[in-house]
């Protein structure tokens, strides 16, 4: 018996994919198998590290707890989206490299997005806003400092306009 597949219809970083995915298919793993957009990853596969946040119409969401087919119709924004399409880097993007914001990069993608619709709306964050605007992503390497910094620095050089659709 063969599982019954459904069409589903995206935006993804600009462009527009059909496809047919069985119901139970989890957008991180659309986006990673099915589209090869690999830097959205999957951590802990429950919700809990942020490491495969996406962007869907804007707002960050845990790509493991969402099913393909939930996304029907809507944009979806990943790691690979928030650089213009001539390749340069967001202000999210600049403000990591600048303050050293990652080490290992398992969990930068997810960093990048949350930030990125952070600030978004709150493009001018005290450094209280910033810690709560990356307090749901974790990391195991950084101690979260330079990330800080980082979410502060984008603020300075890209406010709102931090990238991606």
């Amino acid at each position: 018996m063969t599982e019954q597949l459904h069409e589903v219809g995206l935006t993804v970083n600009g462009a527009a994919y059909q496809a047919e995915v069985p119901a139970r298919r989890l957008l991180s793993d659309f986006l990673r198998h099915d589209l090869r957009l690999t830097g959205t990853h999957v951590g802990c596969e429950h919700g809990v590290c942020g490491a495969c946040t996406v962007l869907v119409d804007g707002v960050p969401m845990r790509s493991c707890l969402l099913l393909a087919v939930s996304v029907q119709g809507q944009h979806v924004t990943t790691v690979e989206g928030l650089a213009a399409p001539d390749g340069t880097l967001s202000a999210v993007q600049r403000a990591f490299q600048e303050c050293h914001g990652l080490q290992c990069g398992f969990c930068t993608a997810g960093f990048l997005t949350t930030i990125t619709a952070g600030l978004r709306q709150n493009p001018e964050p005290t450094i209280e806003q910033a810690r709560e605007m990356i307090g749901g992503n974790l990391c195991r390497c950084t101690g979260y400092q330079n990330i800080v910094a980082a979410v502060l620095r984008a603020a300075e050089i890209g406010g709102g306009d931090a990238g991606g659709e």
